[in-house]
Formats: C-alpha cells, structure tokens, sequence
C-alpha cells in the first residue's frame, strides 16, 4: 500500500533547483562536523529549535516498489544489487553526511562491511546483530538495542564523500537506515571506532541522562531559569490564562499534576499556547494528547515528554521573540461537572528567540475517522521553513478483529522531494511484529521512541518517536503521513495524532471539539489464542496453525478431561456479555464448557463432527466481567474427551457487551460488524 508516497509528491512538488545533493541552491557558510558535534544534539536539547539549514534527511527501506504489503517479507526490495560474489549492496550514499539511524525487526548473523570514502578497505565490519547488542564498542546501549519488536542504532557514522553498506548474507528483510546530507564545502571527520576523549564524554552524557529514573528541567537546563505556579480549578467553559509574558524569552518546560485529573474516557481539557501574537495559535490539542495519553490513560515517558509518577511534563524548548500566552480551556459542557483541580509550572528564561537561526515551538493536532476508501492520515502538511522533531500517534479500529491496519507506511516529503518511506505503522516507531508475544504487544517507553498502547482485544494501539539528531529539516514545505493500512480491505479506523515541529510561522491544525475528542470504546472484543493469557491445569498440548483469514493464528488445545484452561480477561472492559467461540468442528474435536470460578456458566459444547468446518460465531454462554484486580477476572474452559476426540480448534474468542448492560463506559462503539470483510455481522444481544 502506497498511497500516501504517490499524494505526497502530487501535493508538494515544485520546481526547486538543487545541488548535486538534493539541497535547494542557497548560499550557506563551510562548516566542520566531528562525531562529538553528532552525539551532542542527542543529549543537548537547546539546540533543538536551531535550523539546520541546506541539509536533508533522507532514508533508503526494503518498502515494497510495486505499492504492495511486501516490505521485506521476502527480501524482494531488501538491496540494492547484489555482488558477484552474492554479497548485497543495501545502501550506496553519496556526498557528505552521517547515518543517524539504522532499524530492523530481523537482524541476521551476517556481517555489514561499511566502505566509508573507499570502496575498497571497509572501515567498519561487524555483525548485523552486533549493530544493535551493545557488546562492540562504540556501539553501546542507550544508544543501541531492541525492544517492542525492533532492532535499533542511533550511532552517528559520519562520511564525507559516500558511505557504502554490503551485507555478506544472501538474504535479508526488512530495514531502514536513516542519514542525513550537509551542504557541499563541509567537513565531516569520517567514522573511525576509536573515539576521542570529547566523544567519550559525549557518549557518557549521553547514558547518563538517558538512563535518569526520573528526568527533572536541570537534567537539561543549568543557570538561571525562573519558574511561576499556578493553581488551576477549572470549571465547564472556563478559559484560565496561566502564563502571560510581554518581552521576548523561552520557555524551558511545562510540568503539571496530578496527572490522573486528565485521565478519563472524555478528553475535554485544552492547552493553547500563542506565540508573538500570532493570528493562530502554536499549540492547540487537548491536555492528555499533549503528553501522550492513550485511551484515557497515561502512555509515554520519554526523554522530553510525556507522564512519570503522576506528574505531566515537556522539556521541549521553547523560544519567542516578544509575547507567550498559554491558557486552559475547560470544554466540558455540564455545570453539575466536578471542577478539575491542579497545579502548571512554567520554567523559562528572557533569553529571547534568534529569528535568523531558531524555529517557534509548534503542533499540529489533527484527529479523523477514515472510511474503507481513505488511503492516509496526514500527520503534517505546512509551510514554511523549520525541523520536524516529534510524532504521537493512536490508532483505534472501528470493528473488531486484528490490528491489521498498522500495516501503513508513513511517507515524508520536504520541499517537493520524496525523502523517506517507511515498512509500516509501527516500524515507523522503531518496533516490530505487532500481535506477537514480546514485540509490539503492550505499552513500553524509551527515551525516543515506543508503544502507547496495545489491546488486540480493543483493537486499538499507537506510538511515539522524538526526532533529535535524526530532525527532519525543510526550507519550503513539509508533508508527513502515515497509510491508513489494509483500505482496500475495508477496515475503518479513528485515527490521533499530534506532530511536534519548530517553525519560522504557524500553521493551521483542527480545533478540539466534544465530538473530535470522544474516546470510542468498543462493544465486541476478541480474544485471539496467539496473545490470550491463560494457566494450564493437567495436561494440555498446543499447536499453532494459520488456517484460516481471521487475520490471526489459530490454535488446536489437545487436553484430557482433567485438563482446565483458565484464560485472564484482564483486556476485557467490566461489563456484561455474550461469548461466542470462533472455532472449527472437526473429527478429533471434544466437548467444551466455560465456567467462572466454581460455577459452569456454559452448556456443555460438542465440537466432534465427521467433516471439517468452521463456525464462526458459535453461542457459548451469557458472562459478566467485574471491576476486579486482573488475576481475578477469568473464564475457565474444561474439556470432555473421548479416544481421538480431545482437541478444541479455536480461531478466536468473541465477547458482544449485552444491550441490557448498564455498566459500559458512556462513550462507547457500536461495533456492528466483525474484523475481517469474511467475518459475519455480529448479532444483537439481549
């Protein structure tokens, strides 16, 4: 799926002339760039609003050329060209620049040679995985490593005339390696693994602030910084001006608590930031959005943004040339509401914005349902020049079903050029494997980059990634976004995001409204085998099988009839519901029954029959799932054997919340229909 690479360059492109390397001809200054200068911007923040001018960054990925889902399943667009001696070329860079960024979900045991300005003598030859195991120096953790399902290098390796990569496999997947290119007449000193004494520090900076529990304004901040506190008690309709400066300065960070009085299913609480008396504001997204909650709860903590120990804060920089204004808007429509009591500081300085050489601080928040025939979500489209530096994403599908839709591609285009096209949704975030066990399966935070969320059984998920030294420059224009994934199958998703940029103007994004920031929370869920969590009593064997298109695998549970399966329904929101089992009848097939602690509260079900077939939605029993700690909400399946009759072939559980249920969250999704176009409409439950 490639829509969003063809719209992106329809929309911007322009007739700019450029150097040798993709850079608008513009005069610029002959600068020298050493590793230490790399490493700094990855540790150093108050250089993040200054340009950098004439550069690009760009990115070369294994994504599918024909505009398929074939990212690097099969290896098809994962090199360039191969070797005589089949060894393959997967990058060939010319110019002046650094990789900033390497990720993958497959490292392999072969070795990556980097031929830096010589193609002859590699200056680096290493183990793919090694890149990322932070056992070869200068390679180290936190700068390398892997979780939610990605393999990460954010080690600068620096080139002043081409940098070439061969892998010496015969086979690789899926990749992404991220550089960006200096203007002509500057000096890069190239990649060499002995490091100087000011690079050594560098990258001790850099693991020690990367490795804070709890990350406070002077980890990033010395000298003189003021701070002002205000205590908030917002009521419905209030506008509360928590910070009014006249003279030009920069705000160094926002903090505000408690952080669970924005938590919650209605996301009505706005923070507006105005900038220079600009006719727009900078910053306009609801509270929660800001700092990166997911479905009403908080989700990230990373380096310079996001939620630790009920405490909110943005650590980003902020700089102005003459006024600040921030306010609280309180749309919440109800007079009867409860006001919402906290507390904002404010920490800045009157060092004011240098116009020629710094961006303004802004958002762009945009949220959207989009239908079976959409193809993206634009993350943003502005003008101007400026830096992109962040992406929060939430992604909600509005059936039920496998969260096939983080299958898109994101797609960045600055001043007309293609830059980057990515492999998919949550590769974009540096992970991997949504759906699988130990990847990207649950909420995890890095200091750049992680899972706001995973719920297969709400359908629903997202993810952040900071931009610091990888900072995504554009002199004219910028157009970022992301596939709305599998659209041609028909799968209608509520999209969230909210893009952080530094800017020389503002550019429009949505205006939050009751309606916009509803959070939906589904009525069917499913419960799929691949990530149930469950305990086993007795004996119980398990096959995995991909049999049949419900966008999961399928399991077939072999038991004895003193064998019990107690499944946790602890992603199951509290209510009550109708169970029905997705399931194949076949001739090795038992009899089933569900029960709740000591109490059957289903029929003994037959699944034995001559022939093999699928149910799809087979009536199991009527349950309630109850406000309770998580090891306490369980349904338990016992099993009824005979002689070559003991396996339960399950594709997926399937829970339709009841319509006499009064215990559902008031904003909630009528999920009428199934999570794949075979998948049959769901029936009305009483």
């Amino acid at each position: 799926m490639k829509w969003s690479f063809l719209l992106l360059i329809t929309i911007l492109m322009t007739r700019t002339p450029v150097d040798a390397q993709g850079n608008a001809s513009l005069s610029h200054k002959l600068t020298s760039i050493s590793l230490s200068d790399e490493l700094k911007t990855l540790y150093d923040i108050a250089d993040l609003p200054a340009y950098r001018q004439h550069t690009v960054e760009e990115q070369v990925s294994t994504y599918d050329l024909t505009g398929g889902n074939d990212d690097g399943f099969r290896g098809t667009y994962s090199y360039i060209s191969r070797r005589a001696d089949s060894s393959l070329v997967i990058a060939d860079i010319s110019g002046c620049g650094v990789i900033n960024r390497i990720w993958t979900p497959t490292p392999t045991e072969d070795t990556l040679d980097f031929y830096i300005d010589d193609t002859v003598h590699a200056a680096l030859s290493i183990k793919y995985s090694d890149l990322f195991s932070g056992k070869i120096f200068p390679f180290v953790k936190p700068l390398v490593g892997s979780r939610l399902g990605g393999w990460f290098c954010y080690f600068p390796i620096p080139f002043q005339k081409r940098c070439l990569i061969v892998c010496r496999g015969k086979k690789l997947q899926f990749h992404q390696i991220q550089y960006r290119l200096y203007p002509k007449g500057t000096t890069v000193k190239k990649f060499s693994s002995s490091l100087s004494g000011e690079d050594t520090i560098a990258l001790k900076q850099i693991a020690t602030l990367w490795g804070e529990d709890r990350r406070v304004l002077k980890d990033f901040y010395r000298g003189n910084v003021q701070t002002v506190e205000i205590p908030v008690n917002s009521v419905g309709g209030s506008v509360d001006t928590v910070f009014n400066m006249r003279e030009g300065g920069r705000i160094l960070g926002i903090e505000m608590d408690p952080a669970n009085a924005f938590a919650g299913m209605s996301k009505n609480m706005d923070i507006k930031i105005t900038w220079d008396n600009e006719d727009k504001p900078g910053v306009y997204c609801p509270i929660p959005d800001f700092f990166g909650y997911a479905f009403g709860e908080p989700g990230m903590h990373s380096l310079l943004i996001g939620t630790q120990d009920n405490r909110n804060y943005c650590y980003f920089p902020m700089p102005f040339d003459k006024s600040a204004r921030i306010e609280i808007i309180n749309r919440e429509a109800s007079s009867n509401h409860k006001p919402e009591q906290f507390k904002i500081r404010i920490f800045y300085t009157t060092q004011e914005r240098d116009a020629h050489a710094e961006g303004r601080f802004y958002s762009f928040w945009r949220t959207n349902k989009l239908s079976t025939q959409d193809p993206l979500h634009v993350l943003l489209q502005a003008a101007g020049r400026g830096h992109y530096v962040g992406t929060i994403l939430q992604a909600q599908g509005l059936r039920p079903g496998m969260t096939s839709f983080f299958e898109g591609d994101d797609s960045t285009a600055t001043d007309g050029y293609a830059r980057m096209h990515g492999t998919g949704s949550e590769d974009y975030f540096n992970g991997g494997w949504y759906a699988c066990p130990d990847r990207w399966d649950s909420r995890q935070s890095l200091p750049l980059h992680g899972a706001l969320e995973y719920s297969l059984p709400l359908c629903r998920t997202g993810g952040y990634r900071l931009f610091l030294s990888d900072k995504i420059p554009f002199e004219k224009n910028i157009f970022q976004s992301i596939e709305h994934g599998l659209s041609a199958k028909g799968f209608p998703v509520d999209y969230t995001s909210l893009s952080f940029y530094y800017g020389d103007r503002v550019n429009a994004s949505q205006q939050p409204t009751n309606e916009l920031t509803r959070i939906v929370g589904p009525d069917t869920l499913m419960l799929y085998p691949q990530m149930m969590k469950y305990t086993i009593w007795g004996s119980v064997d398990l096959h995995a099988i991909g049999m049949f298109p419900i966008g999961g695998r399928s399991c077939i549970y072999s038991a004895n009839d003193e064998s019990r399966l107690k499944v946790f329904l602890d992603e199951i929101s509290p209510g009550k519901y109708t169970l029905f089992a997705d399931l194949v009848k076949y001739p090795s097939g038992c009899s089933f029954s569900v029960w709740q602690g000591q109490t059957q509260v289903s029929q003994w079900i037959n699944t034995n029959q001559t022939d093999t077939a699928r149910v799809k939605l087979l009536p199991v029993c009527d349950l309630e799932v109850r406000n309770l700690p998580a090891a306490l909400n369980s349904m338990t399946v016992t099993f009824r054997t005979l002689p070559g009759k003991n396996g339960l072939f399950l594709n997926r559980f399937v829970f339709v919340r009841r319509v006499d249920d009064s215990s559902s969250a008031p904003d909630k999704l009528n999920q009428g229909n199934g999570g794949e176009e075979e998948y049959e409409s769901a029936p009305d439950v009483k």
